[in-house]
This record gives C-alpha cells, structure tokens and sequence, in this order.
C-alpha cells in the first residue's frame, strides 16, 4: 500500500509529469525524423524512376508549380519588400553620416542575394503553401482518402509527395529571384527618401557587390529549401491521426519544422560557401 501510495504521489507531481512530457516529445521526434528520411529515399527514388522512364505526371507538376509559384508570390513579394525598407531605412542614414553613401547598395546586395531574399521568402513560403500542404494531406487521412487510394493500387507518395517536391524544388529558386529584385528596388527607393542617396550610387554600389557566387548560392539553397518544405509539410500531414485535433496538430507541426529546416539547410550552405 505504501508503494501503491508513493507511485501514485508521484505520478501527480509536476517533475514526473514533465519528465514524462519531454519523454513522449523525444519519441516522438525521432519517429517524425525517421519518417521523413523514410518518405526522402521514397521520394528520390520515384523521381529518378520517372525521369529515366519519362513517366512524370506533368498535369499534376504543373498545378502544383503554379500554386507554389504563383499564388504564393504576392505575399512573398510583400514581406521581402518591407523587409529591405525597413533595413535600407536604418542603414542608408547611418551609412551616409559615415561617408559611406557608396556602400549602402553593396550592402543591401549582399544581405539580400545570400540570406534575406531566400529566408523571408521561404517564411512566405511555410506560412501560406507548407501549411495548405500539411493540412490538405492530414485531411486526406484522417477521412481514409488516402487509404482508398491505396485500395485503388496508386501509390501516396509518388501521387501527393512527388508533384510537390518537385514543383518546391523548380519553382523555389525563380520566387527568390522575383522577390530578392523587388526587394533591392524597394530598398533603393526607401534609401533615397531616407538619406537622399542617388539613383546613380545606390546602382553602381550594387553592381559591385553582387558576385555570381552569392547568386549562384543563394538559388541552389533556394531549391533546397524549397523541396524541404514540401517534403516536411508532406510528411507531417500524412503521419496525421485524430480527426480534426490532429490535423491541426500536423499543420503547427509541418510550420514548426520546416522553420528549423530552413535555418539549418542555411546554416549549412553559410558554413560550406562562405565560412
């Protein structure tokens, strides 16, 4: 009895609650990391088949290269651009009492070809598309769609993870080039109202700071991060359970992830090409 009595005090306390918290967190973690290393092989090795067997399914490429592409860009556009403005605004008046009026555009060329326009764009990115993925798929399988389609013989993976992958992968690198452009044009306007810094220096600065390494890097990290964001978002909806509760809870999952995903992918290219 005073066993029983011990164990049951000591279930109720907060140390043996927490412990048991970080405990199921852990599990859990790794089971949702070797799940997506599981659904990555799957993945890559679909997309190797269909490339040598021409047998991509182009219809559903394309949808999903338009969603990821297209119906994200205003957003992104819109967060990029702030971003600069409200750097450009800081820095330019700085610079310019610094005498280095002719550095402001090298500057901002170099913060936003290597790290601004590829992580503010993969934030867009997460927020609108990775979250729609997570919840679309977490969808489908808490109602049994995707059991059916495996009733049907169609493979999930190659029929939801694949067209998206890839369509992260393709279209990732031209929303970081339309919105690290709009963003270096949006902070050479606010650097002109902000420090009167010309047209003609802000121009000339940025040509000399921009390298076609740091371009160059900038779009193969851009890929990255978009075909791990389609990957995690993917994933964390297919592992959903629980009905309505669960699909949210794959959704925040999909959200939280792929922001760790990203700094670390960036983490890594910074530590290989500029470190």
């Amino acid at each position: 009895m005073d066993y029983s009595k011990a164990l049951s005090i000591l279930k109720q306390s907060a140390t043996y609650n927490l412990a048991k918290l970080l405990l199921e967190q852990g599990q859990e973690f790794f089971e949702t990391l070797g799940e997506m290393g599981i659904r990555t092989c799957q993945v890559i090795r679909i997309i190797i088949k269909q490339i040598f067997t021409a047998q991509i399914n182009w219809k559903l490429l394309i949808d999903q290269c338009s969603r990821f592409a297209v119906d994200s860009l205003p957003i992104t556009l819109t967060i990029v651009g702030m971003v600069s403005v409200i750097i450009s605004m800081q820095v330019a008046p700085e610079m310019v009492k610094q005498g280095g009026e002719k550095f402001v555009g090298m500057l901002m060329g170099v913060v936003t070809t290597r790290e601004m326009g590829e992580i503010m764009s993969g934030f867009a990115i997460i927020s609108m598309i990775g979250s729609a993925y997570a919840s679309e798929i977490a969808t489908m399988r808490v109602t049994e769609q995707i059991d059916a389609l495996k009733v049907l013989k169609v493979n999930p993976v190659e029929y939801l993870f694949v067209p998206r992958v890839l369509a992260g992968f393709i279209m990732m690198p031209f929303v970081v080039i339309l919105a690290s452009t709009f963003g270096l044009i949006c902070g050479g306007i606010a650097a002109y109202l902000s420090a009167h810094v010309s047209r003609l220096n802000y121009i000339s600065s940025l040509w000399q700071g921009l390298f076609l390494k740091d371009i160059f890097v900038g779009l193969g990290k851009s890929a990255c991060f978009g075909a791990a964001i389609a990957l995690i978002s993917c994933t964390c909806g297919y592992l959903a359970y629980g009905g309505a509760k669960g699909v949210g809870i794959s959704t925040t999952k999909a959200v939280v992830w792929s922001f760790v995903a990203i700094c670390i992918i960036d983490y890594i290219f910074a530590t290989i090409f500029f470190f």
